[in-house]
């Protein structure tokens, strides 16, 4: 399931380093480009929180590859389209592949990972990983062989979606035949509980998404250094935030999810300000490297623990937790780019800095799902199955 993630959001990442290719072979306006942008992202996340819905009804596995497949047409068809608007719709059709592809995906992968939170956080991490793969192989893909090259981009969802299909099920059912004991839900769903957390979540996106459009700026104007530099700052920090993911994990199983969501917030205002009041940047770089491992660190946590706040909605829990609500936090970057533009780009870092502090009082309302075992796994297909052969 983890390789499966790479490969859906290496779409999601590929979509980016396709746009200065339509402006430069197409002539491409700025605004048409953002409207590209707003097509993938924004449609996408809306819309993951509605196929969660609807998997919850009853679960549908066939999302997961045929989800993949969709997103990895909708780019690869990009190099035939010749007016902008079936661009626009191609990308959109992209996008809503990728939001039918994580609802199911994350049920799955919960149901493959037990009771480790350590195995869910290698989930969230094939999506970062996914995400950095698709400009990095783009870009010199369309380099070599123009934007024609772009129907290439189908081949890794061909070979996925191949290997989910002949395998997917037996890996997570057993094999065919051998009696499947569903696990029920455990209590009923809690929104006040899922609502506190979706706080939480929308807040550490307001903060990631700053950080990443404004750490190499940072750089850049602060510090006088090339722009070159700039964009190692933030390699930096995406990189060590694929080490905090994976930490983040490790821990939660160790010390408790709230626990080690309550560290990650605590070591990020340190951190953090560690970067804000850096004299050089061979010191900031090192507080950039530290705050990306802290901030990562309650990434995989918040799916796990939005599954447990809602067991009857796996799928919504993990729509809103993957999608809506890191878009939601995104929407507040332009403002914080206005608020940089009429004062200093420290007084955005001041923004984040109170942020993370807010993050960290939000987390101490959370409570750890009572009705319900630390670690329980979800129902999945194999729930629905077991139902109708009459074992639950």
């Amino acid at each position: 399931m983890a390789a499966s993630h790479v490969v859906d959001d290496f779409y999601q990442g590929a979509v980016p380093a396709l746009l200065p290719f339509l402006v430069l072979e197409r002539n491409y306006s700025y605004a048409a480009v953002a409207g590209l942008t707003l097509a993938a992202n924004l449609l996408s996340s809306v819309a993951q929180p509605a196929f969660g819905w609807w998997g919850d009804r009853h679960p549908r596995r066939w999302m997961i590859p045929v989800g993949m497949l969709t997103a990895a047409v909708g780019v690869s068809l990009v190099a035939f389209s010749v007016e902008y608007w079936t661009t626009w719709v191609l990308i959109a059709i992209a996008g809503l592949g990728i939001s039918a592809f994580h609802p199911e995906a994350a049920r799955a992968a919960r149901l493959a990972s037990g009771n480790s939170n350590r195995a869910m956080s290698i989930f969230a991490l094939g999506g970062n990983t996914g995400f950095a793969l698709g400009s990095l192989v783009t870009t010199p893909l369309l380099l070599i062989a123009g934007l024609q090259g772009a129907i290439f981009l189908v081949i890794p969802a061909a070979i996925m979606a191949l290997l989910l299909i002949l395998r997917l099920n037996r890996v997570l059912d057993g094999p065919i035949g051998k009696s499947k004991r569903a696990v029920p839900h455990f209590g009923p769903d809690n929104w006040p509980a899922f609502l506190r957390l979706t706080a939480v979540v929308v807040t550490r996106s307001i903060i990631f998404f700053g950080a990443v459009s404004f750490i190499a700026l940072y750089f850049i104007h602060d510090f006088k250094t090339s722009e070159a530099l700039g964009g190692i700052a933030l390699s930096v920090f995406l990189f060590a935030g694929a080490a905090g993911t994976l930490v983040g994990g490790w821990l939660a199983d160790r010390i408790g999810r709230l626990k080690s969501i309550r560290l990650g917030f605590a070591i990020t205002f340190p951190t953090l300000l560690g970067l804000f009041l850096a004299p050089n940047w061979p010191v900031a770089l090192m507080f950039t490297a530290l705050f990306g491992v802290a901030v990562f660190i309650p990434f995989a946590v918040f799916v796990v623990l939005g599954q447990d706040y809602l067991p009857n909605r796996i799928g919504i829990a993990s729509g809103v937790t993957v999608g809506l609500a890191v878009t939601v936090g995104g929407l507040f970057t332009p403002l914080l780019g206005w608020i940089a533009d009429q004062t200093d780009l420290r007084i955005a870092f001041a923004i984040l800095l109170g942020l993370t502090v807010v993050c960290l009082g939000l987390a101490f309302l959370l409570t750890e799902p009572s009705s319900t075992p630390r670690h329980p796994r979800p129902t999945g297909d194999a729930t629905a199955e077991a139902a109708e052969e009459g074992v639950i």
